[in-house]
Formats: structure tokens, sequence, C-alpha cells
């Protein structure tokens, strides 16, 4: 069940599958980061009959993404530089892979190349799709869709090479959200120059289908494993997005639901979170990825006009939070003796989501411990570049 850490720059393994046209969209200089020409914003995307979710509604919407370009177009800002040191430092450091597979192989306890390959590609996706949204360059969409529908055309299923027989079903939550994230600003959002990406009907069904792959296939069976772990709030978070992405409440709110659940599940009346700490990990770094699953799945539901799952079970998910600052001030002792340093931690983006909602001492604490937020040590698992789309985002 545990990824090795690993530097994510083993990707570059893959660059000669490369066409040159990616590489051109990816590496532009940021002298032409600014945005196109224009006035009112006309929409050339995809009309759907959506059932009540607020579009671009995963993580970002229509006013983050207008606020946050507003300010990285003024080369003075602190956001400017944030994302200069985050997504565009990814953007030009990395490139498509090329690597559009029927079958994903994965592994449990390493990263297989397929792993990179997929995961890699999402988490670029999304970071380009940031990128089109700041400067309305229509390159950056394009290459955006190609690898979106690089992956929604291939993509059949996934097979598991060693370790953990049920490591597909975590993969697929881990990929879908990022994968979605970056598919709805790419469908929705219309930048400053008024022009859309231009998303089409059939790119629209090819995707769905894709994510629908993911979910039916994968995502829905990771609660047959019975775990009550990361595991299920990846899924939960997963299934929240794919909702608003297709516009079902019923995946929507089945991916809530399973949220609400493993929150007292997952973390104790005391914060404490044993199970993700302790057992086979004996780490500082599953259970962040369930305070992170949690708080992209509250971030996504509040979005959607639900702030409940930052409340919900007393609050349990700032208790998680306020558990993870005593693991760093040495108040907090799991029953395993495993101890979590504040020096040189690895800390996972969803704190930067969660102290804009909170912001306690507790949680600015740990949010402080890194700045700005990417990738944490080039992990895979969840999208980054937090700072650039949250912090002090009204």
């Amino acid at each position: 069940m545990r990824k090795q850490r690993f530097n994510y720059f083993i990707s570059a393994v893959t660059a000669v599958f490369l066409i040159s046209v990616f590489l051109i969209n990816c590496t532009k200089k940021e002298a032409a980061d600014q945005p196109a020409p224009g006035s009112e914003k006309t929409s050339t995307k995809l009309k759907t009959d959506a059932t009540g979710f607020i579009h671009p509604g995963i993580l970002n919407t229509q006013a983050s993404l207008d606020f946050i370009a507003g300010e990285a177009n003024n080369t003075s800002t602190q956001r400017y530089t944030d994302y200069t040191n985050t997504v565009l430092v990814y953007c030009n450091s990395h490139s498509p892979s090329g690597q559009y597979k029927s079958n994903v192989v994965v592994a449990g306890g390493v990263t297989t190349p397929d792993e990179i390959s997929f995961k890699g590609d999402a988490l670029l996706a999304y970071a380009l799709a940031l990128r089109w949204a700041k400067t309305g360059t229509a390159s950056y969409a394009t290459t955006v869709k190609q690898i979106l529908d690089g992956w929604a055309n291939a993509f059949r299923t996934m097979s598991v090479s060693s370790g953990n027989a049920a490591q597909a079903t975590l993969e697929a939550s881990w990929a879908a959200p990022t994968f979605t994230a970056a598919a709805e600003i790419i469908k929705f959002y219309i930048p400053a120059s008024g022009q859309g990406a231009g998303w089409t009907t059939a790119e629209n069904t090819q995707f769905t289908t894709f994510l629908n792959r993911l979910k039916d296939q994968y995502i829905n069976h990771v609660a047959d494993q019975h775990y009550n772990n990361n595991w299920d709030v990846s899924s939960g978070y997963a299934k929240m997005a794919i909702g608003i992405f297709e516009d079902s409440q019923t995946v929507y709110q089945n991916g809530l639901t399973i949220i609400k659940n493993m929150l007292p599940l997952v973390i104790a009346a005391d914060g404490s979170m044993d199970n993700e700490i302790c057992g086979s990990h004996n780490d500082c770094t599953h259970f962040q990825y369930s305070l992170t699953g949690f708080t992209y799945a509250a971030n996504i539901a509040t979005i959607q006009g639900d702030p409940s799952v930052y409340t919900a079970s007393n609050s349990r998910l700032l208790t998680g939070y306020n558990y993870q600052y005593g693991l760093y001030q040495g108040t907090s002792h799991p029953s395993c003796g495993q101890s979590c340093s504040p020096n040189g931690a690895t800390v996972w983006p969803g704190i930067e989501i969660a102290d804009r909602h909170y912001h306690t001492t507790e949680t600015s604490y740990i949010r402080n411990l890194d700045d700005p937020y990417g990738l944490p040590g080039g992990d895979l698992g969840f999208l980054g570049w937090t700072t650039y789309t949250h912090h002090n985002v009204p």
C-alpha cells in the first residue's frame, strides 16, 4: 500500500516519445504569458444541461481563476512569483509522455513507468490548464486537450504487476480527479480574452467514457477492501469530482457520503490517525493523504454551496490538522511511536486550502512549514500548486 517517494524528474526518460508541438506548447517563454487582448467574454465551450453544479467547480472557479490570473499577470505581485516558481517551472521541465496506453501497469510499493506517464500527464494537463487560464494562450489549451484526448481514447484497463492486488483501485482514485480538474477548466473556463478552449461534444463524450471506466472498473471497488483509510478518502474525492464534471448528482452525492462516513473512521475524536501513521506505514505521509483528500473534498463541496465537510463530525478535519500540529510539536504520540519532525518535513498541499478556511494558529504553523506549495517531494497522488491557486484568494 505504501508508495516509495521518488523524484518526478524520472519522467524525462519518456521524452523521446514527444512530438515537437508539445515541446513548443510547454516551453514558451514567460514573456508570452500575458492575456490575449479582448473585451467581453464570449463562450465557445460546449453547452450542457447542468443539474445545479457550479462550473468550473473542482477546486477552482471562474471567479478564483479570474482573480489569480489578474494578480499573476502583474509581475510585481507575490501571485506572479508563486506562479513562476511552481506552475511555470513545472510546465517548463515536463512534457506530455505520449505514452497513451490501453492498459496501464501499476504496482504496490513502487511506482511504475506507466504510473509516471498516466498520473504525470494528469498533473501536466492541470498545470497547463492553469497556465491557459492565466494567459489565454490557445496553444496551452490545445496541449491539454491532446493529453486528455490521448488517454481518453486509448485507456481501457489497469493491471497490477506486483504488490497489493487492489492497487489499481487506488491509482484510479488518485488520477481521476486530477484529469477531471484539468478538463473542467478547459471545458468551462473563459479567460480574459473571451475565447474558450472549444471543448467539443465528441471530446466530452470520449472523456466521460474514460472517467466512467476509471470509476466503474476501479474507484467503485475501493470499498471492497474495507480499509477505512486514505484509499476510501481518495475514492470519495474522486467520485465528487467526476460527479461534478458529468453533472451527476448521484455520483457526486455518493462521493460526498463516502467522505463524511470516513471522517470519524479515519480521524479519531482526539485527532489521532494511528491506522494511517502506524501499521504497515510507520511514516508521516499516509495520514496526509487522508487530510489532503478530505480537504479537497471539503473545498469542492463548499464551491457547490455546501461547507459541511469542514464542520462534519465536530470539525473532525480540523481536529486532524491539530493532531498534525501536535506531531510536529512533539505533543501528539502515535501508538507505534512514530515521530514527525517539522525540520525538513514534507507537507502535502492540502494544508494551503485548509488554512485558507480555518486559519488557526495550528493550520498556519503547518502551512508556513513550506511555501509555496507545488508537488510534495515529487509525489504524483494529488494535484498541487495550491499556493498559487488558493493562498489569500477571496
